[in-house]
């Protein structure tokens, strides 16, 4: 059966010559959305899609076709597969914009710093932890670890957050950090 007679078929509403049209096509179509970020599952559903909107255009008597079918196929393959990439696209700035992925992504910042800072030595783990998460006075931190005066502990904080700074961008990138 050559092309003008699949349309001519599908055009009086035969869904035999459509599902001939679909085997024939289905690796074509299917290969488009594969080798655009997409899988074969995703391809088959584009392709049922763009035959939907083949067959409704084609027997409503709209549709003349100036190309092979394939051809005019394809293209509604390749429309509403940008469609979807772009929705796909939307969707993961909006879940990268919630307050649930912000959570985790903070999460795992904090996991990544406290694993550098048990990295550090007794003494700076001590600082840091002082400062940071217990929000000691530098005045309060020279008493409890000994040192000669404020100035001593706000040195070794000083010395002590660049070890770790250090650390954290030995072992990881900044895209660890900047999503």
């Amino acid at each position: 059966m050559n092309e003008k007679e699949i349309f001519d078929r599908i055009c009086r509403g035969d869904e035999k010559a459509l599902e001939e049209l679909y085997k024939k096509y289905y690796r074509m179509m299917t290969k488009l959305v594969i080798t655009n970020s997409g899988t074969e599952q995703e391809g088959k559903d584009i392709y049922q899609e763009a035959l939907i909107v083949f067959w409704q255009k084609a027997i409503s008597g709209n549709l003349v076709l100036t190309s092979k079918i394939s051809t005019y196929i394809y293209s509604i393959c390749l429309n509403l597969w940008r469609k979807e990439l772009d929705r796909k696209s939307r969707l993961s700035h909006e879940q990268k914009d919630s307050p649930e992925y912000q959570n985790e992504d903070k999460k795992e910042r904090i996991r990544i710093i406290r694993e550098c800072i048990d990295q550090l030595d007794d003494t700076c783990r001590k600082v840091i932890s002082y400062y940071y998460y217990d929000k000691m006075s530098m005045s309060d931190i020279a008493d409890k670890l000994g040192f000669a005066n404020t100035d001593t502990a706000k040195t070794k904080k000083y010395k002590c957050k660049k070890k770790l700074d250090e650390l954290i961008k030995s072992q990881y990138t900044e895209s660890d950090f900047l999503d």
